[in-house]
């Protein structure tokens, strides 16, 4: 078995992420990485943190296939995909099984299961608060940009729709990355991850003010 997995598994994912855009690449996926076992030194649960962090460097490799319609579900793809890299490379099989959770589980999608695990709880929350603070702010723009070229047509503004007139209102606008970050936020599983959440929101909302002083608009709370 490899003496660490997490770093094989970084090693691993990289020609997964040849084709990524910036939302889902490998800097995300070693972010989700560093935050998860951040997260998991103030968990009260002993975690597997060469599980873990094999997870958050594998858990968007299908994301470049699942874009051009390839594939239905990254993260069902990249299990079934990891346990058969993992297991070539020896892998031990109860290790493979815990990072095969953790990857199907770790979307927001309805149809995801939940987390189970604390690596799997860890994983799910990493990854979220990577859509939250300054880097999620960047995120988010990037995927109304990237899911805009996917079909063709502006996918929202980013911008106050009502400083517009109502034939333009059909947009979703800049509140949409205030209510996916939210979203996110209030799915959080572990302690560790609500409290780091929580101060990335306060930023967060910090931001929104500013950015409506400078379109000349009221902040709406």
């Amino acid at each position: 078995m490899p003496s660490d997995v997490g770093l094989r598994s970084r090693e691993l994912s990289m020609p997964y992420y040849a084709d990524s855009l910036p939302a889902h690449d490998a800097f995300h996926a070693k972010r989700v990485r560093d935050v998860s076992l951040r997260l998991a030194e103030h968990h009260p649960d002993s975690v597997d943190r060469g599980v873990l962090a094999s997870a958050a460097w594998l858990h968007d490799i299908g994301r470049p296939l699942e874009r051009v319609g390839e594939i239905d579900d990254h993260g069902e793809w990249a299990a079934t995909e990891t346990t058969a890299l993992l297991e070539r490379e020896g892998v031990a099989s109860d290790r493979i099984a815990a990072v095969e959770h953790c990857l199907r589980s770790h979307s927001i999608r309805a149809t995801s299961p939940d987390p189970e695990t604390t690596e799997a709880k860890l994983l799910f929350d990493a990854d979220k608060l990577d859509a939250t603070g300054a880097v999620g702010l960047v995120r988010l723009a990037c995927i109304v940009g990237e899911r805009s070229g996917r079909t063709g047509e502006q996918y929202a503004v980013l911008d106050d729709a009502s400083t517009l007139s109502a034939d333009h209102l059909e947009h979703p606008d800049i509140g949409l990355v205030r209510d996916w970050a939210r979203e996110r936020l209030d799915a959080l599983y572990t302690t560790p991850g609500r409290r780091l959440g929580e101060a990335r929101w306060d930023f967060m909302q910090r931001f929104f003010e500013q950015f409506a002083r400078e379109l000349g608009v009221e902040t709406g709370g």
